[in-house]
């Protein structure tokens, strides 16, 4: 689901411009971001499933994938970002670092913990959409195909903005808008990849 978290963070980039968009891509990443020191000393892993293709994995991340360890990292972020930018923006970066969890809550099996380290023994959650991979490749096209197209929209109604007001400039609009591609072109790409485990 990692072109689906970078979907979603083109979709918000695409109506808060003022944070910059690879603090929202990072934020959608975060959890994972954490989880890779942990999976390097053993606190956590992964077990492959079948050959290991697209979401076929059972992913043992009991900290930072559990809902009390995803929300403690999302509320680390936010008051971060609060330091650096502004309440509005420690809001969105806040939400986006939880929204990972949300959304792998609807693709993982149940193998996502509600406290750290699965204290207390509670049954793991997921709804397990990585077993219908139709279905769930569906889902996070669905995010990258609106980020994409959301993303590039706002950067043409930005461009016309600026063109009504005067100060247009004809080299800037057409890197912004390949900027604009480039972002849209990655998100399919890194889809891909990760659909057809490349």
């Amino acid at each position: 689901m990692l072109a689906g978290h970078f979907g979603l963070a083109a979709i918000v980039k695409a109506m808060e411009p003022k944070v910059p968009l690879w603090v929202l891509m990072a934020s959608t990443q975060l959890l994972d971001i954490v989880f890779i020191p942990l999976l390097l000393t053993g606190a956590e892993s992964i077990d492959k499933i079948g050959d290991g293709g697209y979401g076929e994995a059972v992913i043992h991340a009991d900290y930072t994938h559990s809902l009390a360890g995803a929300l403690l990292i999302a509320i680390v972020a936010a008051l971060i970002s609060w330091r650096i930018w502004n309440k509005r923006s420690a809001a969105i970066i806040g939400s986006l670092v939880f929204s990972h969890w949300l959304i792998d809550l609807l693709v993982h099996r149940s193998d996502m913990p509600l406290l750290p380290g699965n204290f207390g023994d509670f049954p793991l959650l997921g709804f397990g959409l990585w077993k219908l991979p139709a279905i769930s490749a569906l889902l996070e096209l669905s995010l990258v195909l609106a980020g994409a197209c959301l993303y590039i929209w706002s950067i043409k109604k930005r461009l016309a903005k600026q063109n009504q007001a005067g100060a247009s400039a004809p080299v800037h609009s057409k890197r912004t808008y390949g900027a604009g591609w480039i972002m849209a072109a990655f998100l399919i790409l890194t889809f891909a990849a990760d659909y057809f485990s490349l």
